[in-house]
């Protein structure tokens, strides 16, 4: 059975009409001094028997600090991820505007092996990114939902 994930991807329009999306930075070492494919929707791991939107909305809580705004969400559809987890993903427009960003942490080893258990964010930073900046930042793997809101909103 495969791993699923629920996440939101948030999108606006700027100044000058231009498609923006609301993406995060994994934390941790592993993605410390990465950026172009290091960066994901919010989003995170459910049961089967949750509903995909209550969980994209509690997994959007717990790595941004704040409730995921109460705005009308659309199914964008469910992804195949490289490593075989599946994202139902949602979007909603909205210009989502927090004071800051606090995001719940893990445990991991680090250095590897060293014995040292250190507490990392699951999520470092977050902002609105340009469509075509938001390709390069996205993990390959998530690249389709954003294809698929493009399409969703007649660009594509």
């Amino acid at each position: 059975m495969a791993i699923r994930s629920a996440g939101i991807l948030l999108y606006r329009r700027n100044s000058t009409a231009e498609l923006e999306v609301w993406i995060a930075h994994m934390g941790g070492p592993f993605w410390a001094r990465k950026d172009e494919h290091a960066w994901s929707i919010p989003k995170g791991e459910y049961l089967d028997i949750e509903d995909p939107l209550v969980a994209a909305k509690r997994e959007f809580a717990e790595e941004m600090g704040v409730a995921a705004p109460a705005v009308e969400y659309q199914e964008l559809g469910v992804f195949r991820q490289p490593s075989g987890k599946l994202i139902t993903a949602f979007a909603a427009e909205t210009d989502f505007a927090p004071e800051e960003i606090v995001s719940n942490t893990f445990e991991l080893e680090w250095p590897r092996g060293s014995g040292l258990i250190r507490s990392y964010p699951e999520i470092d930073n977050a902002m609105w990114a340009p469509e075509s900046v938001a390709r390069s930042k996205l993990v390959k793997g998530q690249v389709p939902i954003l294809d698929a809101l493009v399409r969703r909103l007649g660009g594509g």
